[in-house]
């Protein structure tokens, strides 16, 4: 069978869940080694690393696309005013190696996407990477004393440390409740692990919602008497051009066309949000943290170049954004109207003051004795 009728061929597979139940077993087996891994650490074979100061995980069951940057970044708005943050990150899809802190030198390729968009946003926070966060951490307070807080971001399956605060989050569309254990579905280990959660954030829902789905969805999640369950939402700023094409406040105003250019897991929230707001929206789709080449710039002219009207941009998410800034690419699509849309997450009902109160408990609780 040639090539391309086989990679169809397992597609329709896909499609009918046939090939999803034929990489069952191999589902079992990735989830078991995760519960023998997770099992030793619960048992302190090795123990757990703890801090005498605050430590704050944000991650996911799941492999990406719950939000856990503007999570992040929700955080340190509502630290930045009394603490002293650093934010420590593994630096997915970076060229580097070992410890380093964002500077002036860093961009996406050195650093990571996410803690590239947390430097270049946040001026008066240290964001550093390694993907060994125990030496991390300690390098940071070594370097920097007065560091308060640490955030790490997406650090819930890294044992290794014992986070003072523990979030999990999940995507409203895609419940961890309702997924597998890869390859069968997207989750890193069993939703057992779930339990490991102080918190648990349910991500993208709408912006209005219903006190019945409210507690639908936490019947399915199934939490713990002592777990919080909390509701956030997706809000979208102002859009900032990339490119020099001349532009106003409300530039954006007369572009009825978007080509919606992006490279995360999930594009679905800022493809409705587009739509919702009336544009005729055509995708350009890229895998998760993908580095733009001079074949994608030609890929994306051709399909702009394609939408026959004069009404147009590209449009792309502030995480694209940071893997374009400074880069060949970016250069080479100049001549284009590029923007993107910066995103901030807001909670729904009371429960942004009950996390406040969360984090506020923990600031405030006496240092462990080492």
């Amino acid at each position: 069978i040639k090539p391309p009728y086989f990679i169809k061929f397992l597609h329709y597979l896909y499609g009918v869940k046939i090939l999803a139940l034929l990489l069952f077993p191999l589902a079992l087996l990735y989830g078991f080694i995760s519960f023998i891994r997770n099992l030793l650490f619960d048992l302190g074979f090795p123990k757990p690393k703890r801090y005498p100061f605050p430590v704050i995980s944000v991650g996911n069951l799941s492999m990406g696309g719950t939000g856990k940057t503007p999570h992040i970044e929700y955080l340190v708005r509502l630290l930045e005013k009394s603490q002293h943050i650093a934010v420590l990150s593994r630096g997915y899809g970076r060229k580097s190696r070992g410890f380093r802190f964002a500077d002036e030198t860093a961009n996406a390729q050195s650093i990571g996407d996410e803690p590239y968009q947390y430097y270049r946003k946040f001026k008066n926070v240290i964001v550093a990477v390694c993907s060994i966060r125990t030496y991390g951490i300690n390098k940071i307070r070594e370097v920097y004393p007065k560091t308060s807080v640490i955030l790490l971001d997406d650090a819930f399956q890294h044992r290794w440390v014992k986070p003072g605060l523990n979030i999990l989050l999940t995507d409203f569309r895609h419940l961890y409740a309702h997924d597998y254990v890869f390859p069968t579905g997207t989750l890193r280990e069993f939703r057992s692990g779930a339990k490991r959660a102080d918190i648990i954030i349910v991500t993208k829902n709408d912006k209005v919602l219903p006190i019945m789905l409210r507690k639908h969805l936490i019947t399915q999640l199934k939490p713990s008497p002592n777990q919080l369950v909390l509701f956030s939402y997706i809000t979208y700023g102002e859009w900032v051009p990339l490119t020099n094409i001349e532009t106003t406040k409300n530039a954006v105003t007369p572009y009825k066309n978007l080509l919606l250019l992006t490279g995360i897991v999930n594009p679905y929230p800022i493809e409705d949000y587009l739509k919702t707001c009336n544009y005729n929206v055509l995708k350009c789709q890229f895998a998760d943290h993908h580095v733009y080449s001079e074949k994608d710039v030609i890929k994306i002219s051709n399909v702009f170049d394609s939408i026959l009207s004069q009404s147009k941009a590209i449009v792309t998410t502030e995480k694209d954004a940071a893997r374009l800034i400074g880069t060949n690419a970016l250069v080479q699509l100049a001549h284009l109207p590029i923007y993107y849309i910066p995103i901030q997450i807001e909670f729904h009902h009371n429960d942004a003051l009950t996390l406040s109160e969360q984090v506020n408990l923990l600031l405030n609780k006496k240092p462990i004795s080492l």
